[in-house]
């Protein structure tokens, strides 16, 4: 990871990877961290348990990948899009 993230950026990231409809490749577009780098983070930001239960999740999980997700799935966008602009979140 060559990018160094304020803590901001780094809870964003940690909740764009914890959510199911949102594809490594949206975190790389907008931080430029690839899936490996997001493990990487992950792993270094939350607890062994949590990762573990994390990568549980997500390992394999066609929605958090480009190339296997549904052509129907076209969009990724948490329920909260409305009140983030820029990747900063607003009146939380």
């Amino acid at each position: 990871m060559n990018k160094e993230l304020s803590i901001i950026e780094i809870d964003r990231v940690i909740e764009m990877a914890w959510e199911d409809r949102t594809p490594f490749e949206a975190i790389e577009y907008q931080f430029g961290l690839c899936e490996q780098d997001v493990i990487s983070l992950m792993r270094k930001e939350m607890k062994p348990s949590s990762f573990r239960m994390w990568r549980e999740r997500v390992q394999g999980r066609a929605t958090k990948h480009r190339k296997l997700r549904n052509e129907a799935a076209k969009r990724f966008k948490c329920s909260r899009q409305k009140q983030i602009s820029g990747n900063k979140i607003s009146k939380r």
